[in-house]
Order: structure tokens, then sequence, then C-alpha cells
């Protein structure tokens, strides 16, 4: 073992000096690798951070959350297949609730799209309306910033009162207090009691609570009945574990509120997070085998330049091959020499890859988030020095078998 590290040491050290002695023809050798790492880590990069954005994004829909509604959210049916079911109701959302034993809180709620929300001169526009309850806030994973949410007699007694998101509050209150202050919501006039916390644009500019307005269900009858979306229920499990026990309760609970007769399939959806999940990791799959494919390309004509070169470096130094094994130099000691010399170049050029990726990344989180790990920069040379180990394994092994006797005579 002893003789092995000194044999890699003594490796390095020829393959360093062999390295110096050919700068240039090393520097261009190492082009194929430099843009090979720049591809695979800039795409890495894009990923994970799309990845990080995409889940930042979604948390609000919360692991043990269940929702409840006609559509199926990434649905392998015909649109028009879901648009003919039977409608979720509120009288299904009460039947639910008594019912349902595994469940922490059963939520309604109702929601149309943009609506223009007003203040005495100035308007903004909301992104959504929704309708619900006192307990939507335990489902939607949104909390007011300032004020407060909904109460029980608000809901029940329907009173003109709303929570809003940021978005309208820096609009229509600029440098103004906006509790206890009404606006108009198309024609709904609403005190706003609450200001959810401000949340971002979120993943590729995804839908926030930042242009929010939520109130109470019946009230949301009253001025957007016609123009509602549909309604929805949303059933938090509270616990994690329990969430496919939850989803079996509720579908066998709804069946029979919805009389859908044995052997027939659901007429309703039960959606949760992980279906976005899985249509993101779909997608982005197919986007990161593309990029793998033009990287491995990449990396394989530079790994076809590292071994050409390789070659030539051992006929350039037949004779010093032909030296050392006369003096006593063994098969193993040049083949570790040669691997290190293709190890070392490949390697270097991973961090030039490195370094011209990272400043890219950068301009890139301009448009799309991205994130530079350490696991990134660590595949990055690991791929690296595989790539010259295999490229130079050939030239190595060939070095290693020459004869020295041959070797010395060559000229």
């Amino acid at each position: 073992m002893l003789n092995f590290f000194v044999d890699l040491k003594e490796g390095v050290l020829f393959s360093l000096k062999a390295i110096r002695a050919n700068k240039m023809r090393s520097v261009l050798t190492t082009l194929g690798i430099v843009i090979g790492i720049v591809a695979v880590t800039t795409m890495q990069t894009a990923i994970i951070g799309l990845r990080n954005s995409f889940l930042e994004s979604i948390s609000s829909i919360g692991t043990d959350v269940l929702y409840i509604s006609k559509f199926e959210w990434f649905g392998t049916q015909d649109w028009h297949y879901y648009r003919n079911r039977k409608n979720i109701t509120w009288e299904h959302y009460e039947k639910l609730k008594a019912q349902l034993k595994l469940a922490e809180a059963v939520v309604p709620s109702i929601g149309t799209r943009e609506a223009v929300v007003k203040r005495n001169e100035k308007s903004a526009t909301a992104t959504q309306i929704i309708g619900t309850t006192e307990d939507y806030i335990k489902t939607s994973g949104t909390y007011p910033g300032e004020g407060r949410f909904l109460t029980e007699i608000e809901v029940k007694s329907s009173r003109n009162v709303c929570v809003v998101g940021q978005d309208i509050v820096d609009k229509l209150f600029l440098n103004e207090d906006p509790i206890d202050k009404y606006i108009k919501v198309g024609t709904a006039p609403l005190k706003i009691v609450g200001v959810l916390e401000k949340q971002g644009s979120g993943f590729l500019g995804m839908q926030s609570a930042d242009g929010q307005v939520i109130m109470p269900y019946n009230v949301f009858r009253k001025y957007f009945g016609q123009r509602r979306q549909g309604f929805q229920i949303t059933v938090k499990v509270g616990d994690v574990s329990k969430i496919e026990d939850a989803k079996e309760e509720v579908r066998q609970v709804l069946r029979t509120i919805r009389k859908v007769a044995p052997g027939k399939a659901d007429d309703f959806a039960i959606n949760q997070q992980e279906a976005f999940t899985k249509a993101y990791d779909r997608i982005i799959g197919t986007v990161a085998i593309a990029g793998l494919v033009i990287t491995a390309l990449s990396l394989f004509v530079g790994a076809i330049g590292i071994m050409n070169i390789m070659f030539v470096s051992v006929k350039e130094r037949t004779k010093e091959i032909g030296i050392r094994k006369a003096i006593g130099a063994k098969t193993w000691s040049i083949l570790i020499q040669f691997l290190a010399e293709a190890a070392i170049i490949c390697l270097l050029g991973g961090l030039v890859g490195l370094v011209i990726a990272f400043p890219i990344s950068l301009i890139i989180n301009q448009f799309i988030p991205t994130a530079m790990p350490l696991e990134v920069v660590f595949l990055a040379l690991f791929i690296s020095a595989i790539v010259g180990i295999v490229s130079g394994f050939l030239p190595a092994y060939k070095a290693s078998k020459l004869n020295p006797v041959e070797a010395l005579r060559y000229e």
C-alpha cells in the first residue's frame, strides 16, 4: 500500500511537469471538457433553482391537505368528461364535515378570477376573489401580516368584510393603514379587516396570495354568484402519515353522499400537492434528459480529444518511459502516471468550467431561479475526473506495456 502512494505521488509530479511543459496543448485539450462542465453545471443550477422555487410556491398547498372538486388538476380524461360531472355543493361540505373522523379542518371555498377593486379614484385588479369561512386560514397556508382573518360571527352573519393581499394594499393604500378602510370589489362594498403576508410572484409568476381578496362565503355568492368558477372543499388532515387513510375516508364518505353506485368510477376528484410535484418532475425530467444528451456529446468530444493528445504524449515520451522501466519502474507505476495526467487535465478543465458557469448562472438568475449547491460543484469535478480516467486509460495502458528495450531505441 505504501508503494502505491509513493508511485501515485511520483505519477502526479511527473504529470504536473508534463502539463507545465506543454501549457498551450493542455489548455486546448481541456476546451471540450470546459464546455461540457459549463453545460452540465448551468443545467443543474437551473433545474435545482427552478425546483426550489417551485416547491416554495406550492408550499401553501400543503402536503397534508386534500382538495375536493369536480375537476382533477392533471386529469387524463377529456375536459368535457370532468365538466359533465355533478357539482360539489355546500350540502356535500356540511355532510362531509359532520362525518369525517381523520380531518382536522374541512373548509368550503368558491372563487372567481380577476375583478376590479376600487377605493375613491384609485383602482387595482384582484387576481382571485374567494368566498369561504373562518377556517380557510387553517388550510390555505396564508396568514394576516396586519389585522386579522375572518371570524365565525362575520361568516355566519354574512358581513361585508374582507382580507386582502399585499398587492391590493400597495396600489390603493400608499403610506396609509388599510385596516377598517372600505373598498369596492366589483359591486361589493367591503371593509378590510386584515392584510395577508406578502408572498411574491412565486414560481415563474405562479399566482400568489398577494392579489387575493377573501370574503365570507355568502357575501361572495351575493355579489359574484353568477361568475363563480366552482365549489371546492379543502380537507386538512394534520398528520402527513395519515394522508392516505384520510383520502380513502373522504372517498368513501363522498361516494355515499353523492350516491355513486358500487363498481362505478368516482364522479369527483381528490387532489393534493403530490399531483403538482409529479407533473413538474415529468416536465423537468424531459428537459434534463435533453440537456444531459447535449452535455454527454460535448464531454464525449472532449474525451476523444484528450485520448488523442495522450496518445501523442505517450509517443513523444517513449524514450522516457523506457528509461523509467529500465531503472525499475513497475508497469502500474507508468499506468498511474498517465492516468493521473489525464485526470489532472480534466480536473483543471472542470475547475475552469465551474469558474465560467458561476457568473453565467447569476445572469440566468435574473430571468429564472438558479442555485449552485456544493453537490453540483462536486458532481462537476467528479464527472471531470471520471472523463479523464476513462479517456486516459487506453494511452496509459499502452505506455505501461511498452517494452523497455524497444522504448530505449525509439528516436
